[in-house]
This record gives C-alpha cells, structure tokens and sequence, in this order.
C-alpha cells in the first residue's frame, strides 16, 4: 500500500501555502503595529479533509485514511467584545467629566476667589466705604468713595452674568456642532451604516472584512465620546447602534435614524453640555445664584435709602442690569432733615457678613465642588480606561517580539514544506528516468 505521489506533491504545496498566508499576516501584523484602531490578525490552520486510500495489501486487505496537508480556514481577527463595551463606557464617562469641567472651570476663573479683585473684596470695600461715610455723614469725599465702590461691585456681577451665559452660549454651540447636519454625530453614523453594507456583501461572499470591521469599531468609539454607545451584533456582522438613550438605534444595519432628542442622561460630552445648558441646567442655577446675590444686595441697600435708591435692576435679570443710580448728592447718610446724621450709612455698613456674602461663599462654594468634582471623575476615567486599553493591547495589539517570533516559525515551516517539495519532486524524477531506462 502506497500514498499517491501526486497526492503527497499537493500534501507539500498545501504547507507551502499556509505558512506563506501565514508570513503575509505576520507582515500587516508588523506594518500596522502602531495604527490605531488596528486588531491583530491569525491565520487558522486546519487539517485539510482526508482521503481514504483503498486496499492495498494482498495479506490483510487493510486499506488507510490519509491526510492531505493543511489550510487556512481563516484569518481571525483577535478581538475582545466585553473589553470593548467597558472601553465604550469609561470613554463616555471621560467625555462627560472633561465637558463639565472645562465648562464650570471657566466660571471659576471668572469669579476668581479668593483675589483682591474678586467680588468679595469688593463688597468688602463697599461696606468700608459706608462705615467711612457713617464717620463722617457730611463729607463729599466719603460719598464719592461709596458709589465709586457701588460701581465696582454692580460692573463684577454685570460682568459675571456675562461670562456665565458665554460659557452657556459656547457650550450651546458646541452641541449644535455635534449634533447639526454636518455633525460628527450623523457623520459617523452614516460612515458606519456604510460600512455595515460592506462588511455584509463581504460576509455573504464568504470574505473576511477584517479591516472594515477595525474602521466601524474606531467610529463605535468615537461615538462612545459623545454619550453612551453600545453595537449589538446581528447577521453577516452587521451591528445595530444605540446611543444616548435616543428612542431609536443611531444605527440600524445601513439605516440611519438622526437627528434624535437627547437628554442630559445620555452620557458623554453631550449630556454633559445638555446638563449645563437645558432649562434649569447648570449653568441656569448658577446664572439664578447670582441674580439672587445682586437683587438681595440692591434691595438690601436701597431699604436704607428710602428717599432716593442707591441701585436699579430688573427683576429676573438682576445680576445682568445691577447698576449705581445715585449720586454724591444724592446719598442719605441718615434721614432728611437731620443733617450729620449716620443712621442709614450706619445700617448699611452693618450689612457685612451678612445674607450677600453668605449667598455668594455658597456660590463660589459650589462651582468649586462641582469642578473638584468633575476632575476627580476625570482622572479615575482617565485611570480606569488606562487599563482597559493596556488589556485591549495585550489582547487585539501588536507585539512585535511575538510577531518576529512566529514570523521565524512560520519560515522555518514554509523552508521544511519546500524541502518536503524538493525531496519528492526528486524521487519522483529519479522513477521516470529510472523506468524510462529500464522500457528502453
């Protein structure tokens, strides 16, 4: 009993084709170590189907299943799903915290406390001002001194009101931008219901989109940035998208449904900045906490001056249209009629640490935690996600020594099916020529 020479031949050609697949991978493997997003890729040797040689012996009979070589039923993508769905989660959380705190990070520097320039200095000087003018109640000079102070203090909160509803109309903006007809929001999805196409036709065909499916998944991140994202697998690799809460997929299969409502519970740079500018967000409390800051100021004030007021403001927008309306002349150190009296500077002097500053310390207070707070999620972001993606490399990344490993092996496998090639190709010669001498 003998296996078919011609048989044998194709046994080493099968090897010479494997491990020459399998060098191909290990060179993208090592061209791609560095591009991000990119998923190292294995060949899948398998046994090829065995052939059954029939009987043979004239003793027993006794026939042989006999292998025919090797193939590649596969270029694998080395992937992890779980390892990527946390990706997705802490990146979300990243993209939330740092939008949060950019944001209230500028309010703080616009309310810069503690500083001598901040509004609590001014208030400070403010009531000096009046105390010095309750010492002397007719001095021109001290009366100048107060509403110059007034001035001061009502220009901060008008230029207070004005950052926080910058920083609201930046962060408006930016969510336009996103989410607008040119946005990354619909741009990504409609790259990734095409790509979804494609890695369909692929599949159908019996292809291997490897690559297309490390594109759809570098876009999946993306998104995940934006608010909370998740891809549910279907058939032939198609992944449906959920994204921010929205009530439909984002994606489904190469259908894109956007624009959505998003709400501030979507997670993600998007619902952080729909939380700092939504009816009621953030930013409208904190825009609120100063108003009340200016109104019970001004009505703090003009209720000792009760012949002539010493601020203006409209109600709702105190903070925004705080100003001075009175005059040197027109300031009452105490009541008409009693001149060098000090009743009413008195009273207001007396003001300090009172309901303003209590109501401004709690506003400084505040933006403060919530920065502090919006760092500390940041960095255990920052941190979590660092060892996600160092588990996502060990697992889908590049390693070169490895890579230079198996290209080694797989050289030597290719050299010892050639060798097996060379060997046969022989022997086979050295029959024909054989038998050939032998007929002549």
């Amino acid at each position: 009993m003998s296996i078919p020479t011609m048989q044998g031949l194709q046994t080493a050609i099968s090897g010479l084709m494997a491990y020459q697949d399998s060098l191909d991978i290990t060179g993208q493997n090592i061209s791609n170590a560095e591009t991000p997003g990119y998923s190292r890729q294995v060949a899948d040797l398998v046994t090829e189907p065995t052939v059954t040689v029939p009987a043979l012996s004239p003793e027993d009979g006794r026939g042989a299943i006999v292998g025919t070589g090797v193939g590649v039923k596969e270029i694998e993508r080395i992937h992890n799903n779980f390892l990527e769905g946390q990706y997705r989660s802490t990146t979300a959380t990243l993209g939330s915290s740092a939008a949060l705190a950019e944001s209230l990070e500028q309010v703080q520097s616009a309310l810069n406390e503690p500083s001598s320039s901040g509004l609590a200095a001014q208030l400070s000087s403010f009531w000096s001002a009046w105390n010095s003018l309750a010492n002397a109640p007719t001095s021109l000079g001290a009366r100048e001194v107060v509403v110059a102070a007034g001035k001061e203090v009502a220009t901060t909160l008008n230029r207070l009101r004005a950052q926080i509803s910058e920083v609201y109309e930046t962060a408006s903006a930016r969510y336009s931008q996103l989410t607008g007809s040119s946005g990354q929001v619909g741009s990504d999805a409609e790259a990734i219901a095409s790509l979804n196409h494609q890695i369909q036709l692929a599949e159908q065909a019996g292809q291997q989109p490897n690559e297309l499916l490390d594109k759809r998944e570098m876009l999946i991140n993306e998104l995940a940035k934006l608010a909370n994202t998740s891809a549910s697998e279907g058939e032939f690799g198609v992944v449906n998208v959920s994204f921010g809460g929205a009530e439909k997929p984002l994606v489904e299969g190469s259908v894109v449904n956007w624009p959505q409502t998003l709400k501030a519970s979507a997670g993600g740079e998007l619902g952080a900045l729909l939380a700092l500018t939504e009816p009621t967000g953030r930013l409208d409390e904190l825009g609120e906490a100063l108003n009340k800051i200016a109104e019970t100021l001004a009505v703090s004030v003009n209720g000792h001056q009760p012949e002539s007021p010493f601020f203006s403001f409209s109600a709702g927008a105190a903070a925004a249209t705080i100003k001075v309306v009175a005059t040197p002349e027109s300031l009452q150190a105490g009541p008409a009629g009693q001149p060098g009296s000090n009743e009413y500077a008195s009273a207001i002097a007396a003001l300090r640490g009172g309901e303003v500053e209590s109501l401004y310390g709690a506003l400084v207070a505040r933006v403060g935690h919530e920065v502090k707070s919006a760092k500390t999620t940041l960095s255990n972001a920052e941190a979590m996600q660092g060892a996600i993606k160092a588990q996502r490399e060990s697992v889908s990344g590049v390693s070169i020594d490895e890579e230079m490993t198996n290209m080694m092996t797989f050289q030597r496998g290719y050299e010892a099916s050639a060798r097996v090639l060379t060997a046969m190709d022989q022997a086979l010669e050295t029959l024909i020529e054989h038998t050939g001498r032998v007929g002549l």
